[in-house]
């Protein structure tokens, strides 16, 4: 097995190349923070993108930062920190819950993966953020899109295409977002003790009303106790992010509480014990030390969600928490195939959604669908974009789907084609 480690675009560009003049397969990644998700991979070759790294431009009254693919995520969030900004689309860090250590993601991770973390509901995903990159495609070419401005796109917009694609369309070389200021104050509002319905009803109410809610999730019961050291106890907490400038904040903190306050206890966390609990709510941290019990991502409409969970819970060990409003739900479950097919009849039952296995070992992971299966019409599309872009499955062969000719459309932040 030979690894590749290239510190520049142009050798990028001839090692892929010469796995193109071979028909040889590559398996794509940076430091590797995300690479138990998707199904194994059975290559001989690694691209190990880890050395090619740096900003290459970060202007911050431009709100614009360009970097190479393997520069550490964690060193581009501390520079904007420096600067008062940052990634209003919070990119998750999926280090914690896989077994490796934090901060070993990458930017060009950030969009091959699509991440977004709780803030999602109001700033989008990595593929709303992205003003440009260059990259090579499995066919060997060098190609870039977008530039470094919000309106410069003509034609295909290649930019978000690679946003969900997980290295099976191309390989990213530079890529370069768009930035925002942080907020000057956050205040997290938690109504303590309710169940799941009543949360998301909470939560419904809540992102109606003009407080200009970023985030809401809620922690059922014993979860809670699994974020932020433990700081909220094990009663349900359903939580509730108000940010901006701070008599602002103030301003629609107390008008939650107007709204909210028979809804149950109410618990107001600001300053840095917001941070934590949100961080540890956008890495997944409560399932994070579950051992080696798989772990889904579910999307569906935040009003059938907790349906679809009571249903579940009647027929498998599960444990579950919600973001998103209650559209994005974290499910830890068994190692056992019909629990699989179970989850995903469910959700099909209770108005559709996407499944993606985030955890799981590597023989689970290669006896079933790790994305959501994908309708004919939408795999015959696949099948041509993958034919277009890496015409000899070079790029992470079987990644998503099964055989070394097989791709699906790039995923979304719900798993879905966008």
């Amino acid at each position: 097995m030979t690894t590749f480690t290239p510190a520049t675009s142009a050798e990028v560009l001839s090692t892929i190349q010469w796995a193109v003049a071979e028909e040889t397969p590559l398996e794509i990644l940076g430091y590797g923070s995300k690479r138990g998700i998707g199904r194994p991979l059975q290559t001989e070759h690694t691209l190990d993108l880890s050395k090619l790294t740096g900003i290459t431009l970060y202007e911050p009254a431009e709100l614009v930062l360009s970097a190479r693919a393997g520069t550490p995520l964690a060193e581009i969030e501390r520079l904007l920190a420096e600067n008062g900004q940052q990634f209003a689309f919070e990119p998750m860090d999926y280090g914690p819950l896989l077994g490796s250590e934090r901060g070993r993601g990458t930017i060009g991770g950030v969009l091959a993966s699509n991440l977004s973390g709780p803030r999602r509901l109001k700033a989008g995903a990595a593929r709303d953020h992205i003003l440009g990159i260059s990259a090579v495609s499995g066919r060997g070419e060098a190609f870039k899109s977008g530039g470094r401005v919000v309106k410069n796109v003509t034609g295909y917009d290649l930019s978000k295409l690679m946003a969900g694609s997980w290295g099976t369309l191309a390989v990213l070389t530079d890529a370069t977002f768009k930035v925002l200021p942080a907020a000057e104050t956050e205040v997290t509002l938690a109504i303590r003790g309710l169940l799941d319905d009543a949360a998301v009803a909470a939560m419904a109410l809540a992102l109606g009303s003009s407080a200009e809610v970023s985030s809401a999730a809620h922690l059922p019961e014993r979860i809670a106790a699994r974020v932020a050291a433990g700081g909220l106890g094990s009663d349900a907490a359903t939580l509730l992010r108000v940010e901006g400038f701070g008599p602002s904040v103030v301003y629609r903190i107390e008008a939650l509480k107007q709204l909210l306050g028979k809804a149950g206890p109410l618990q107001e966390i600001a300053g840095e014990a917001s941070k934590a609990i949100w961080h540890d709510i956008r890495d997944c941290a409560p399932f994070a030390d579950s051992g080696a019990r798989p772990v889904w991502r579910v999307s569906m409409a935040p009003s059938e969600a907790h349906h679809m969970v009571m249903a579940l819970r009647m027929q498998a060990a599960v444990d579950a928490f919600y973001d998103w409003q209650g559209g994005l739900v974290w499910l830890s479950m068994r190692e056992d195939d019909p629990e699989a097919a179970l989850l995903r009849g469910l959700i099909r039952k209770h108005g559709g959604g996407h499944a993606t296995l985030v955890r799981a070992s590597a023989s689970y992971r290669a006896a079933l669908p790790v994305f959501e299966p994908q309708p004919p019409h939408l795999a015959a599309l696949s099948a041509r974009l993958k034919a277009e872009f890496d015409p000899k499955h070079i790029l992470n062969p079987g990644r998503m789907a099964p055989g070394s000719g097989s791709a699906t459309l790039p995923q979304t932040a719900e798993g879905a084609a966008p």
